[in-house]
């Protein structure tokens, strides 16, 4: 049992912290002995806490993935955790940022990457694009975020109903969207049969789940660095789809 003696200072309560978000890390790594006991377990490292290097440094990608799973079943379970996020944004402007994650997701407004993985201010890097296409630029965020920052998990992040999506099943070609949209194009042609009805939303939700699975395969081709890393046990790069309606994140 960890005890704690009062505080006299604002470095006291800093330190507190410190070891209460090391005592809660190394929780997570017991629970996931126990696979009844890891989700639940998991999420409590990063409930209203700053992550700090030593806690993520002790997470293995599984570990980080049972993390946001469980921040997603909060989330959808209206669960969600208060917090303080100006704190939290004092605390890691002085300690700097450990994000669990990357997460490449869509521009839809109505996937806020946090707030449906139930995580505050310093717990993700977030890059996002119409689509979640990959591009020169997003293989270079997530590899600052894996190699430099120490991020466990790259995830491409689809949602059903999407907007990039639909515009790539219509043709849609309109100035440098159309560079955007054509990134899709394999996916659709991989979804394409002779009966395939390219305006339903039944087609466009089939090409949203092959998009995020063809977008992993790029990132592991087109970056030597996240390939690397994975086949090294470091990080794992995963594909997952949002869907609207029941707020659910499937990992596929």
């Amino acid at each position: 049992m960890i005890t704690f003696a009062p505080a006299n200072s604002y470095y006291d309560i800093k330190q507190m912290k410190k070891v209460f978000c090391a005592a809660m890390t190394f929780a997570v790594v017991l629970a996931s002995c126990s696979p009844t006991n890891q989700s639940k377990e998991a999420n409590q490292v990063i409930e209203t806490h700053v992550l700090h290097a030593e806690d993520v440094e002790s997470l293995s990608p599984d570990s980080v993935i049972a993390i946001l799973k469980a921040g997603n079943a909060d989330f959808v379970s209206k669960h969600s955790h208060d917090r303080d996020a100006m704190a939290q944004l004092i605390e890691s402007a002085e300690d700097g940022q450990h994000p669990l994650a990357i997460v490449l997701s869509c521009i839809d407004s109505r996937v806020p990457v946090e707030t449906i993985f139930d995580k505050g201010l310093g717990d993700l890097f977030v890059t996002r694009v119409a689509g979640n296409v990959v591009s020169p630029d997003v293989l270079g965020s997530m590899e600052y975020a894996c190699e430099h920052s120490g991020s466990k998990v790259v995830v491409v992040l689809g949602h059903e109903c999407c907007g990039a999506v639909h515009s790539a099943c219509e043709g849609v070609q309109a100035g440098n969207m159309t560079q955007m949209l054509n990134k899709i194009q394999p996916a659709i042609e991989d979804c394409t049969s002779d009966h395939a009805d390219h305006h339903s939303s039944e087609f466009q939700n089939k090409v949203v789940y092959k998009n995020v699975e063809n977008m992993v395969t790029r990132v592991r081709q087109e970056s030597e660095i996240l390939a690397e890393l994975e086949h090294e046990g470091q990080i794992k790069i995963v594909g997952a789809v949002f869907n609207l309606h029941t707020g659910l994140v499937e990992f596929i």
